[in-house]
């Protein structure tokens, strides 16, 4: 059923007692590890020594520590390791050996030329979780391209969905989104394969693409137009090119109205008891219909006062509403504090810095552990001499550059 249990026997997390090798770098393959890591994995972070994950190297910099490497890396372990060399290829595999997950997002192929393709790994570890992350796919014209985030939105159809028409010029979503969701989506893979293994017995290789994980979660809502086969439209129509987002005389706030009862409510709420005779907008076909001159009557009358006082008005006549925030005014709202969502802890490199805990949060684990993420190759000569390797034999390694600390 795999390798036994690291560390304390008593679960304090969901996955404790998982051990994980991870070869990925940059965004969508690390903040996958990190969620796991989160909810009680050791993950074993593996970097090459000149230089380690590129992330590392980006901009926005505390005590040597990128904000980026930060942010999803959290509550790792580093090995660094040349993986060119056969030593340190040798080294990984008794790594492997020890191991429940192997998680790589190299380009197609290369993790094969390497030497370290499924086979290879299998022969150290037969019940193996293999995940292989790819930017377009395994097979394809596409499949051994460079990939970055804007290309997958790009091809997905995500740009486009974001200008709101196809004939409107495509607009990039202001988040790397195949990036973060493809993490997200890898995430759950491994889980569900683990807990594929503790019924069979058996690992398997989990495959999935960034482009694969933006299509599919565009389909659930926005690709409609091409659900039904044979009839799909040329174009996706848009009802309105205006978001739902209202000045006032101090800010902005956001109003959903999607129903009767709502509807009533606003109308209420603005004081325009006209608007419910308006036989523009008596059912919520026609509202939407006219959904450009509802929603600019919504704002003539929002910008008159302030948002401190709409959403008070809203509130009262229960409209779903909120105030849009800055990234900076978000970090004070009570709500986001009575979440607790986020922490302050000490970094020894970094310093003080701010994250969210993990949004999941689990009963039988009240508190998350928080450690800070590693230096390039902090663990390198504990989780070596855990695999065997003499005190002598590691600092061989690491004068000959096999190695790093």
């Amino acid at each position: 059923m795999g390798p036994a249990i690291h560390g304390c026997e008593r679960m304090t997390a969901p996955l404790t007692g998982i051990r994980i090798i991870d070869l990925t770098a940059m965004i969508s393959g690390p903040l996958a590890t990190m969620i796991l890591a989160d909810q009680g994995a050791e993950v074993i972070k593996v970097e090459n020594p000149a230089g380690g994950d590129f992330t590392r190297s980006a901009a926005n910099r505390q005590g040597d520590m990128s904000v980026l490497f930060l942010n999803n890396n959290r509550n790792k372990k580093s090995v660094a390791l040349n993986l060119k060399e056969p030593q340190g290829r040798e080294a990984l595999l008794k790594l492997v050996a020890t191991a429940d997950v192997f998680v790589q997002n190299f380009r197609p192929g290369v993790i094969e030329r390497m030497g370290l393709g499924e086979d290879e790994l299998r022969k150290v570890a037969p019940n193996l979780i293999m995940v292989s992350i790819s930017g377009f796919g395994d097979t394809g014209p596409y499949s051994r391209r460079p990939v970055y985030d804007p290309l997958i939105q790009g091809l997905s159809g995500l740009a486009t969905v974001q200008a709101g028409a196809d004939e409107r010029r495509p607009q990039l979503v202001r988040t790397i989104l195949p990036d973060k969701l493809t993490g997200v989506t890898a995430a759950q893979a491994i889980t569900a394969a683990l807990f594929a293994r503790e019924r069979t017995g058996e690992g398997q290789h989990v495959r999935l693409s960034m482009l694969d994980a933006i299509i599919a979660f565009l389909w659930s809502s926005d690709m409609g137009s091409q659900t039904f086969v044979h009839t799909e439209l040329p174009q996706q129509e848009a009802a309105s090119f205006q978001d739902l987002i209202y000045e006032t005389t101090t800010g902005y706030i956001t109003i959903a109205v999607q129903n009767d009862r709502e509807w009533q409510a606003i109308i209420r709420a603005l004081n325009r008891p006209e608007w419910a005779k308006d036989p523009r907008f008596l059912t919520a076909e026609l509202r939407q219909q006219n959904i450009d001159a509802r929603l600019d009557l919504i704002q003539s009358v929002i910008r008159t006062d302030s948002a401190e006082h709409w959403l008070a008005r809203l509130e009262e006549e229960q409209v779903p509403c909120a105030p849009v925030l800055t990234r900076t005014q978000m970090l004070d709202h009570p709500q986001v504090k009575a979440n607790d969502l986020l922490v302050n802890y000490d970094h020894p490199q970094a310093g003080l810095i701010r994250q969210t805990r993990g949004p999941s949060r689990f009963s039988a684990t009240p508190d998350q552990h928080w450690q800070g993420a590693p230096r390039l190759g902090e663990h390198t000569r504990t989780l070596l001499a855990e695999c065997g390797y003499t005190g002598e034999e590691i600092q061989r390694m690491m004068d000959s550059g096999m190695a790093g600390s």
